[in-house]
């Protein structure tokens, strides 16, 4: 019997080419396709679902992380793939702590996402190694340590120094410091210039979708 499969995926094109892709499967049945995570949970409840394919940037803002999150509590057994195609670092180990199976990337992984459902329902975890690699500036995000990442997320509210100091219980000249590198390592004269681009190039992404 094939798997049933729920899309969750406000875009056209990628949402077409993952039923193109479910329906050339005869291991793989096209359930539903939905652009609004909210309603996948609703969908697990009234029809057998086996497997997800859950996009974290959905129709009216609503993320697929947390769509993840509240199927896992109620249905532990249906198995999930976040699908993105943006290199958001923290995503990766957000989906790793809700339990999430796999993580695939639309652009540039090297696995097609019928291998991945395959090997996913065949009780595989894939995960890509990094998040894509993305130049900014002089450098690449890959360049950036954890830290870095963190201050620059929380530099993309406006916030002063001081009230990101506070959220990341650091000090304020710890703040400039990690500033300070980021703007060495890209070459950029303002910090308003580099948290413009990377905010662009979705490097790092602060709102509702985390």
């Amino acid at each position: 019997m094939a798997y049933n499969v729920l899309i969750v995926e406000d875009q056209d094109m990628p949402r077409e080419l993952f039923e193109i892709y479910i329906n050339s499967s005869d291991e793989f049945n096209h359930l539903l396709s939905v652009q609004n995570a909210s309603a996948a949970l609703s969908v697990c409840r009234n029809n057998k679902v086996d497997l997800i394919l859950m996009d974290v940037m959905t129709e009216l803002g609503r993320s697929g992380l947390s769509a993840a999150e509240e199927i896992k509590r109620e249905f532990s057994d249906v198995k999930i793939i976040i699908v993105t195609s943006m290199p958001e670092y923290s995503w990766l180990e957000r989906a790793r702590k809700i339990g999430v199976e796999s993580f695939w990337y639309k652009d540039g992984q090297k696995d097609s996402i019928l291998s991945v459902m395959e090997r996913t329902m065949a009780g595989e975890s894939v995960y890509p190694d990094d998040t894509p690699l993305i130049r900014i500036g002089n450098t690449t995000n890959h360049e950036f340590t954890t830290r870095e990442l963190d201050v620059l997320k929380e530099l993309t509210t406006g916030d002063t120094n001081a009230a990101i100091a506070k959220r990341l219980n650091v000090s304020v000249p710890t703040v400039k410091s990690h500033i300070q590198h980021m703007m060495e390592k890209t070459g950029f004269k303002t910090r308003t210039e580099l948290v413009s681009e990377a905010r662009s190039l979705g490097i790092v992404i602060k709102n509702k979708y985390n």
